[in-house]
Formats: C-alpha cells, structure tokens, sequence
C-alpha cells in the first residue's frame, strides 16, 4: 500500500437554501471529520477543505418564494450552516463558499481552458420560454401533469408524487412557474463535457483500478458506465451562478454540477495561495472525496473526467460515500420540514454535541439506509455512554481518589490477568486503525466503546474496595492499570467525541496527546495528580425525548427554521480603550448552579494567575457538567462585583449569535493559563 506525504480531504459542499440536519451529517460530515482527526492523531499532514454550495435553481426559486435576492438567501444560510459546524466540531481547515471571487475566478479558469481546448460540444437545442417572463425556464421551473400517475404539480425534472424521471417535453399542458404562462420552445446553445470520450478511460480507472471502493460506488458507477456515458451540459441559462467567461454568452452561466466541485479547488487555494498546487498536483497527495449517494455519478465519473481533461491535477483516491439516513422510518424531507435541523440540536442540548456524535457513527448507514429514531437515541446515550464509558471512567477516577488521594500509584507486581487486560489495548489499536483507515468507522466506534467495557470488567473482576480493606499493595496496581485504559480511551475516543476527551484529558492531566502513545506501557508518564472526577455524560430523560417527537411532528407542518439579522455594529472604541483590558486564557475547574435563579452558574476558574469565582448568565446555554473542564476567555480586569452575595471576579468572553443565543468563545488549541490575548 503507498504511502503519502500529505491528505487532501473534501466533504460534500452542503446547499446553502437551508440549514444542515442529521441526515448530512451521517452520511458526510460526522465521517469526514472521524477520518480527518484520526490522521492528525497520527501527526500526518492533512487539510480538511469544505464549503457552501451557493448557486443553482433551488437558490433561485427559494428566493424568489421570500421576495429576496439569491445573494440574500446563501448569505443566511451560509452563516447558519458555518456556525453550526462550528459549535459541533466539524474540523474544517476552511470553509468557504462558492459565491466567493475566488471560486468564480477559479471556475471561470477551468472552463476557459477547456473550451480553448476544445474540450467541448457546442450543441443548440430547443428548450422551454417564458415569454412573459422573458427567460428560458430551468427544468425545476417547468409545472404540469405527470404523465405516468396524472399529478398535476410534476416538475419538469421529476414528480415528487410518483418519483418518476421527466424531461419538460414529456409534461402535459406543461407551464412556467414564474409566470404561469404555457412556455413556448426557443433554440439555445450550450457546451457540452463528451462523458462518452472518457468512458475507456474511467472503465479503467474505476473497474479495474480501484475495486477496493465500497460495493455500493463501486456498483453504482459501473451501473453508470455499463449504460453508456452521454455529453452532460456544463453550462444553462441562468441569471444566478458563474458566468460562462466567453463572448456571446450573456444570460449563461456554468451548470452547478459542474462549478461546484470545482469549490474544493477553489477553497484550497484560499487556504494555500502558494502551496495549493502541492495538495492538487503532487502525486505524494491523497485525496479523499467524502459524500453522500447521490453524488457518487459527480465525484467518481463526471469530476474525476472533468480533472482528467484538463490535466496536471492528481485524481481521488477513494470516494467513501454513505447512504441515506431516514428520522424515524420515514425519509428525511426538508420540503416537508421532516428533519431534525443541527442549530437546533444544539439549542436543545447544550453541551451533548458529542451524544448526537455518537450516535450518528454508531448507527451511520454505511452499507445501506438506516434509521435515526429518539428512543435510540436516548437508549445509546444511557445504556452505552453513560452506563459503560461514563461509569468506568468515573469508577477509575473514584478509586484513584479514595485510595490514593488523586494521585496514579505505581504498579506494585502484574498478575498474568493483568497483563492479559493490558494485552488487549494494542489489539483493540490495530483493530481501530484497520477499521478506520478502510473507512468502516461504526467498527472503529465500536471497538473504541471495547476499550470501556474492557475497563468495566477488570474493575469488576478485580474488586479494589475489597482488597482494600486489607491493606494489599495490590491495590495499587488495579488502579495504575485502570487509569491507564482511561488515558488510552482518551486517545482513542478522540476522532468520535472530541468535546469529552477533552474533559477526560483535563481530568487525567494529559496534555496534548498522539496516536502512538496509545497502547504504549508509559502512556501515563508525566501524569502525577488527578483533578477531581466529573461525569462525561448524564442521562437523557423520557420527557427530553417526548418533546423532541412533539416538536418534529408540529415542524413538519411549518416551514424550516431560519434566524433573524445580526445586529448593527456598535459605536467605535479608541485604541486606548481597548488596551485597558487584560484578557487571558483560563480553565473552569469546577461549575455549579446559583441556587434560585434560572440564568447564573457559579464557576471557579484557574487563570494562571490565581484561582477565582466568576459569576455568569448562562446557565440556558450550559449545564455545569457541559462547561467543565473547558477552556474560556476571561476578561480579568473587569472590576469585581457581587451577584447574588457572590463576588465575581471577572467575565467570560461569549458570542452572541443572532437569534440571541451565546456561546464561549475558545482558544483554537489548549494554551496554557493565563496567556494574553490580544
């Protein structure tokens, strides 16, 4: 198996005419980001390119629906679907979007070359006119009766009520949405990708080359080939995307199937603007395309020839696409707002981004559709994060505390059962390594979670609190092996639940940690006291879940959720002004909840400096347990006030966002206490 130097790693760019909701997530994102993690685990080089996919009809139509601009609605969305990436974890390196200058200039350069080139068929052929309107009409804008089951709301492209394919031609007394006129034909000219000249060429690639990508983009792209490839349009008419850079073509613009994948292109070389070409064009680059089924015919067939024509760009490695998820036995359906939206998620369950995480890989359909439901939810997070990582990890902690006052204890003599315990960890490793690096990540989740029961059992099995009681050294070295699987949890729950880890790290004093320690007998070198135990997870009530089914069945009737402006800058500040303030890095070491109130928590922080209380209104927004552990940005000069009859000695550093909710503003990576930020 080669080796590479460097990962170049791509997610579907997301459309940005409304928000992202679980089935993006399973089917893309959640395992992007698994993938991406791991390998930054494994130190290697790697850049996570994403973005929003901002032109096309759909953008057209909605914003003609709300009476905006197309630049309104993927300025909306876009923002959304950013923030909530944010706040879940996804960890893109950029995350652009495709309306941007860059990305219209780098299109706009790719289909000039091969239109210099001759690459392209020009064909006129004869498409459907609003005359009244004044435009030529996009399939999605074309309305009449389906002529297979007589629905008389088909579209032009397809009828929802039946699923059937359609071209404009084949509707009966077919007419324009915009105007509601009945459409005439009028000849238009188009450039055609000949698909059908690169079909020798990408049997090979993909039949022959690579029949180690999952049987279900393997066999749809052979589906694909052994019917026969056709010239696909690469550019329509449009007022709305990137406009076909040639004379004669106004009111053109390129077709968004082809503009789009050209945005990981264009994202990466606004990342890199002089390294872009070692991550696209070095053969020492791997590249990985992670999407959903219906883009597999896109990046493994149209993309790839797109590439190959016009040549210098090294081609995708593996294209490990997901299939569908449905939300509770019923397709996830964001026209009839079926759907449970992320920024929603978050709102609901602050703090569990990790538990929908979890969730989404250990039930992601892999192989074939699959079914998120709340019941399952709720039972994963109480019967396996909860009762098995949760629990051993706190029962380890626990123990450390009781008998050996936070501190990890030397090993005193390891019985053969011991080292069979410990025997099992670089196992579990390899087993995770193969697993993720073949992208089966619900196999990799489940033998991260074996490491946990693993750590459950010796506890159990070996009964510290009895050998206690008679003073036997062997206690000692039941809890060095106990903390030890809870420092390689920590390393190997990593790329799946990342917000946890880092509490776990905080509370085993584990500083930046690396996938070849895990496994390793001297993984806890350096880790002398433990910081007092506080639970990973807690569980989720009947009545937690009873509202989300009410919500869902009472939003399918509304139309999916949007968020209002941001709010006006404020009045400007001197330079002056702003150097009075003395910002710093700290850690929330402890959390609790002001008795009788609904806003205010009471954290003790470690600024570096010193140990305080800080009294904050956000308790709506985090749980203690949420909060723990978690690294913040104080204002550490604010002068001191008394809430509640407790002093609060300075202010967290919060972002609101415009529906009015706040979250803490982070350092990128851990620092170290009390820096100044600047």
């Amino acid at each position: 198996m080669k080796q590479y130097k460097r990962y170049l790693v791509t997610s579907a760019l997301p459309y940005a005419n409304g928000p992202v909701h679980i089935g993006h997530l399973a089917g893309v994102y959640v395992p992007a980001d698994i993938y991406v993690r791991y390998l930054r685990l494994r130190g290697r080089e790697v850049k996570f390119i994403g973005g929003s996919d901002e032109h096309g009809v759909p953008i057209t139509i909605k914003a003609r629906k709300e009476g905006v601009t197309p630049q309104d609605i993927v300025d909306k969305y876009h923002l959304i679907i950013k923030d909530s990436f944010e706040r879940f974890g996804i960890s893109f390196d950029i995350y652009s979007r495709t309306s941007s200058k860059i990305h219209h200039q780098t299109a706009s350069d790719f289909f000039r070359k091969l239109y210099d080139e001759g690459v392209f068929v020009e064909k006129t052929t004869a498409q459907y006119y609003d005359e009244e309107a004044g435009q030529f009409l996009a399939d999605r804008y074309i309305v009449g009766t389906c002529p297979t089951c007589g629905n008389d709301n088909a579209y032009g492209d397809q009828c929802e009520k039946c699923g059937s394919t359609l071209s404009p031609t084949e509707l009966i007394n077919p007419h324009s949405a915009i105007s509601g006129s009945k459409p005439v034909l009028r000849d238009t000219t188009h450039w055609y990708l000949p698909l059908d000249r690169y079909e020798p060429w990408l049997r090979q690639w993909i039949l022959e080359e690579h029949r180690e990508w999952k049987p279900n983009v393997y066999g749809q792209c052979k589906s694909w080939l052994d019917g026969g490839l056709q010239p696909r349009a690469v550019s329509r008419d449009l007022d709305w995307g990137v406009p076909v850079p040639v004379d004669g073509a106004k009111g053109k613009v390129l077709y968004v199937w082809f503009d789009a994948p050209i945005g990981y292109l264009s994202n990466t070389i606004e990342l890199l603007p002089d390294e872009w070409e070692m991550w696209w064009k070095d053969e020492d680059t791997k590249m990985v395309h992670f999407i959903g089924k219906d883009n597999i015919v896109f990046h493994c067939i149209v993309f790839p020839a797109m590439l190959k024509a016009h040549g210098g760009f090294i081609l995708p490695e593996n294209v490990p696409a997901n299939e569908f998820l449905n939300l509770e036995n019923d397709k996830i359906s964001t026209s009839r707002n079926w759907a449970v939206w992320l920024h929603e998620y978050l709102d609901e369950f602050p703090g569990k981004e990790d538990v929908l995480r979890y969730v989404l890989c250990a039930n992601a359909p892999e192989t074939k559709d699959n079914d998120f439901t709340w019941t399952d939810f709720q039972t994963r997070n109480n019967s396996e994060l909860v009762a098995i990582l949760g629990n051993f990890v706190n029962r380890a902690l626990m123990l450390a505390h009781k008998y050996f006052d936070g501190h990890v204890p030397p090993i005193h003599t390891l019985t053969d059962y011991d080292e069979a315990t410990l025997n099992e960890i670089p196992v579990i490793k390899q087993s995770m390594e193969n697993n993720i690096e073949t992208y089966h990540f619900r196999d990799a989740l489940k033998d991260a979670m074996n490491l946990a029961r693993l750590g459950n059992k010796y506890i159990s099995d070996t009964e510290p609190w009895k050998l206690a009681a008679s003073q036997s050294p062997r206690v000692a070295t039941i809890i060095h092996v106990a903390i030890r699987i809870c420092a390689n949890i920590a390393i190997a729950f990593e790329p799946f639940l990342p917000f946890t880890m880092q509490k776990l790290r905080y509370m085993l004093g584990m500083n930046a940690v690396s996938w070849d320690t895990f496994g390793q007998p001297d993984i806890l070198a350096g880790i002398r006291r433990l910081k007092e135990p506080q639970l990973l997870f807690d569980k989720i009530e009947d009545a937690d879940i009873d509202r989300q089914k009410a919500r869902l069945q009472a939003a399918a009737a509304a139309p999916p959720p949007s968020l209002p402006s941001l709010p006006p800058q404020k009045e400007p500040c001197t330079y002056d002004d702003f150097m009075k303030t003395d910002i710093r890095t700290a850690t929330v070491i402890k959390a609790e909840r002001v008795p009788k109130t609904d806003r205010l928590l009471k954290l003790t922080v470690d600024t570096g400096l010193d140990t305080r209380t800080v009294v904050s209104g956000i308790a709506q927004y985090y749980t203690p347990e949420a909060i723990y552990g978690k690294q913040i940005c104080l204002l550490a000069n604010l002068e001191p006030r008394t809430i509640k009859g407790i002093k609060s000695q300075g202010m967290i550093l919060m972002a609101q966002q415009p529906d009015g909710t706040m979250r803490i503003i982070q350092p990128e990576e851990r620092m170290e206490n009390g820096a100044i930020i600047s």
